[in-house]
């Protein structure tokens, strides 16, 4: 009897393991080397096994001090038996020689990678090589001109007396000034929006131009740089604007699920796209109305 309880606790505690571990949200970060010549591209590598109970989400790198970034991320989304598992491929390089260290980066909490040490150096020199003398310099005998120079010269004022004698006869055209068009930010995104509405043929496209027309209503109307913020950058100064709480966290989550949607793959509900159209359209209601 004591024996068959030993085995069903062991039993017992090791599911227990297996269910936390499945649970847990992990984090990697690699290099493809740990030196490179200045200027030569490094690949950085962020994976993220996201478990099945938890939401979807990624780290957002802007810059990283001492490196650039060569090209736009490639983001990887795939389902696993586990959960889902992202991961996002940055093509960056650095011009400034010396042992650099990429920082951890962190998703939720203690969830964080490992900092990367990158040793960036200059090209191989070998003091012992010979230098290469300085050469004398070469004189060089110019060219005799040739009669054939005169004849092509003169043809060439000929033909430019002509041009000026043709555009003299020509009478000059009036000038017709356009009226500068006054765009009314307001009345373009409500625009922009009902040509929008239920549009999920190309969800990814949906979200992108759902986004784009806040942004660049907020630009427009408010002034703020919006078009080359990030999401998260964005959403923490659209706070001075005077909306209220509960409309200010549903914009910040419909813009962060533009965001899934555009990098991660994520393919939202058809109820998800309605929301998110809804609560931009009563967020650029609720600014015009404050304004």
């Amino acid at each position: 009897m004591i024996f068959q309880r030993t085995i069903f606790f062991l039993f017992f505690m090791l599911a227990a393991t297996t269910v936390i571990a499945q649970s847990a949200t992990v984090i990697k970060a690699s290099v493809d080397r740990s030196s490179i010549l200045i200027g030569e591209p490094l690949q950085l590598t962020i994976e993220v096994q996201i478990a099945a109970n938890e939401p979807i989400r990624f780290v957002s790198i802007d810059t990283i001090e001492h490196f650039e970034f060569l090209e736009k991320p490639r983001i990887d989304t795939a389902d696993t038996d586990n959960g889902t598992t992202l991961k996002g491929i940055y093509k960056i390089t650095s011009f400034d020689s010396g042992r650099w260290v990429i920082p951890s980066f962190n998703i939720s909490g203690a969830t964080k990678t490992d900092s990367i040490p990158v040793d960036v150096l200059f090209s191989a020199f070998n003091p012992a090589q010979e230098y290469h003398d300085i050469k004398d310099i070469i004189e060089v005998t110019p060219e005799q001109k040739k009669e054939w120079w005169w004849y092509a010269a003169g043809g060439g004022v000929l033909i430019l007396l002509l041009i000026l004698y043709l555009l003299r006869k020509r009478k000059p055209k009036p000038i017709v000034t356009t009226p500068a068009v006054i765009i009314n930010p307001y009345e373009e995104a409500i625009n922009n929006l009902r040509e929008l509405n239920g549009d999920y043929a190309d969800i990814k496209k949906y979200h992108s131009r759902l986004t784009d027309i806040f942004r660049l209503y907020i630009f427009r109307k408010k002034g703020i740089l919006s078009l080359q913020k990030t999401t998260d950058d964005l959403v923490l100064q659209l706070k001075n604007l005077g909306i209220s709480k509960v409309q200010y966290d549903q914009l910040a989550q419909s813009l962060r699920l533009g965001d899934f949607v555009k990098f991660a793959k994520y393919v939202p509900a058809e109820e998800d796209n309605r929301l998110a159209f809804e609560t931009v359209k009563k967020t650029i209601d609720e600014i015009e109305r404050l304004s």
